[in-house]
């Protein structure tokens, strides 16, 4: 069996587009919104990887409508990382694949928040807010790393929380912390200075993941 047509990949803030095509040669398309789903129903698709949405810009694409694609004989749908994520929990049982450890940590309950996954973008590269779940990454790494303590962590992650997310940035963050907590100025600093060189996106592992998980299955059906 020979596999031509590309797949298509709805991608956003999670990882760049000059990233994922290094990885996979794809349609990339920018975030769905409601009815992008639901239009390749009626086209011909063997393939889809649901990466990034909208969640204030625009309305998200609907379970409903991933389901119905799911139904459509000879297509596979994967999710990952963000809006993707979260419509493979809900879908899994109608045969959405699901990806990475964002999908993982909402499978088991350990999450359960649009909050902790939605950002606000206004293109590929240009992103406004953090997502609280990268947030909870980093904080994690930093203090494995011994660069905050455990109460340091615990107050930048309750302020992060308290932030609505489109206002969710370190930089906002990580003042309020030290306005509101003097007492941890200095491993606010710190975790700062951290983030500079050693600043992670579980978002992004994850759309990697999905990304090289698609390639894989197509190399198995030529």
């Amino acid at each position: 069996m020979s596999f031509t047509k590309k797949p298509i990949i709805f991608l956003g803030p999670s990882l760049s587009i000059e990233k994922a095509k290094k990885i996979l040669d794809a349609d990339y398309r920018k975030p769905a919104k409601k009815g992008d789903i639901l239009q390749l129903v009626f086209k011909e698709t063997s393939i889809v990887g649901l990466i990034d949405g909208f969640f204030l810009q625009d309305y998200p694409p609907t379970p409903i409508e991933v389901y119905n694609l799911l139904k459509k004989k000879g297509t596979t749908v994967y999710g990952s990382s963000s809006l993707g994520a979260l419509r493979a929990v809900e879908l899994s049982k109608f045969g959405m694949i699901g990806v990475g450890k964002i999908f993982n940590l909402f499978r088991k309950g350990i999450i359960d928040s649009d909050d902790e996954v939605a950002v606000t973008f206004t293109d590929y590269s240009n992103f406004k807010s953090e997502a609280l779940i990268d947030i909870r990454y980093n904080l994690f790494l930093a203090h494995k790393s011994k660069v905050i303590d455990k109460e340091a962590k615990r107050i930048i992650l309750r302020i992060s929380k308290q932030t609505y997310f489109p206002y969710r940035t370190y930089d906002d963050i990580l003042d309020k912390c030290k306005t509101k907590h003097p007492e941890i100025r200095s491993q606010v600093e710190q975790f700062r200075e951290y983030l500079k060189t050693n600043r992670r996106s579980l978002k992004e592992e994850d759309a990697v993941l999905l990304l090289k998980r698609i390639k894989k299955h197509i190399e198995s059906i030529n």
